[in-house]
């Protein structure tokens, strides 16, 4: 694998450079640094998508005749590397690179030209509705049920740590068909419309104070049959794929080294307690030297992956190794930040949004602010996506073949 950009790459990324200096606002970067989680509100994210959708910059992980861009994995790695450095918000995660992506490849020619324009402008926003309560990590044992009734799906049951419910218009779901066969034979992927009587979206306040996931309550709500993507009966493949996209294919380690860079340059500014800077704090460094070399091999890990892609390979089970360690790292990262800013870095606002107009002042300044709410957020990484004892499962049976 070479690690040098072609010609050809490296006039890109100075093309996406010069994209993000002319046309990322400064309000939406602030907003990104302010942000505890990886998913930013919409307020934020959604200006954003219009920013790409216009340039045709969105749908960058989808086919060429989908609306993808085209571009090779290499430039996706650049493009995703850049705004990670330029701060860029992150985009709507659940509609655009976990939802496009199983459209584009299991739906069908009504589906793809009618779900796909509306999520790369914005129209529809989707959560997704996969756990359940008692069926998280065994997920093939979840019981929110779909009948067939005539022209239409009757849907009952509950998902839980609903990213985003209160915001989405929709929800792609995970439901049992058929409960006569085995668990993952009769499980189905359906479209489900919110705005109907039977959705209820219960909020689930989080350790840092976040309004960010919910409790989704589905009594007897409908979605026409068509709205069945693939086959009856076919989610959990569908599933699989999602969410072998979920855990990989995409760069962690550009954030996480981004991050560890602000850690650094703030390290000279902050005292240490003892008449010097955390610069000269020989332990702080050598704990953020180990997590910096860790961040440095994930990355080499990912371009390993994205090579294989490049070849027409699927992301394969070794995304659960990089979501693994990416997990552990973030929480390493969030806890240097914590460890950096000291009593200011411990103070946990409660007050949100951490940006805009009506902001409440920082105690310190608005790195120490985001410092304990991003920590307490970042302890569900080693959870959503499948827990790290299910990634460590995944990889010794699949990579290792133990």
């Amino acid at each position: 694998m070479h690690l040098h950009f072609s010609p050809e790459d490296e006039a890109f990324r100075q093309e996406v450079r010069a994209f993000l200096d002319a046309n990322l606002p400064e309000h939406l970067r602030a907003g990104m640094r302010a942000t505890p989680s990886v998913f930013v509100e919409p307020d934020i994210g959604r200006e954003w998508q219009a920013i790409l959708h216009a340039k045709g910059w969105l749908a960058y992980n989808w086919p060429v005749d989908c609306g993808g861009t085209g571009w090779t994995t290499v430039q996706r790695y650049i493009f995703e590397k850049e705004c990670a450095l330029a701060d860029a918000p992150s985009l709507p995660v659940l509609s655009l690179k976990l939802l496009g992506p199983v459209i584009c490849k299991f739906g069908t020619p009504e589906q793809k030209a009618t779900i796909l324009p509306r999520i790369l402008d914005g129209t529809d926003y989707w959560c997704q509705g996969f756990s359940e309560p008692g069926s998280g990590s065994d997920l093939a044992s979840l019981k929110s049920r779909a009948e067939r009734k005539d022209d239409h799906w009757l849907i009952n049951g509950r998902k839980l740590w609903t990213t985003h419910a209160h915001h989405a218009t929709h929800i792609f779901c995970l439901l049992r068909t058929d409960p006569k066969v085995k668990p993952q034979k009769g499980i189905s992927f359906i479209l489900v419309d919110m705005n109907q009587p039977g959705v209820e979206v219960r909020p689930i306040i989080g350790l840092a104070g976040d309004h960010e996931v919910n409790e989704v309550y589905l009594d007897d709500v409908t979605a026409p049959l068509d709205n069945l993507v693939g086959e009856e009966g076919g989610g959990w493949t569908i599933a699989k794929f999602l969410l072998e996209n979920e855990r990989g294919g995409a760069c962690h380690a550009p954030k996480l080294l981004s991050d560890l860079n602000k850690i650094r340059a703030a390290a000279k500014d902050e005292p240490d307690g003892l008449g010097g800077s955390m610069a000269g704090d020989q332990a702080f460094m050598a704990a953020l030297a180990k997590v910096e070399l860790e961040a440095q091999a994930l990355e080499m890990t990912e371009l390993r992956i994205l090579a294989e892609m490049a070849k027409g390979l699927p992301p394969g089970p070794q995304t659960s190794l990089c979501k693994m360690v990416a997990s552990i790292l973030r929480q390493e990262v969030d806890h240097l930040a914590v460890r950096l800013y000291g009593y200011a870095g411990l103070a946990l606002e409660e007050q949100r949004p951490l940006y805009g107009n009506g902001a409440p002042e920082p105690l310190h300044n608005k790195a120490a602010q985001v410092a304990a709410p991003r920590y307490l957020n970042s302890r569900a990484w080693t959870i959503f996506g499948g827990t790290n004892e299910v990634q460590k499962t995944i990889i010794a049976k699949t990579v290792l073949g133990l």
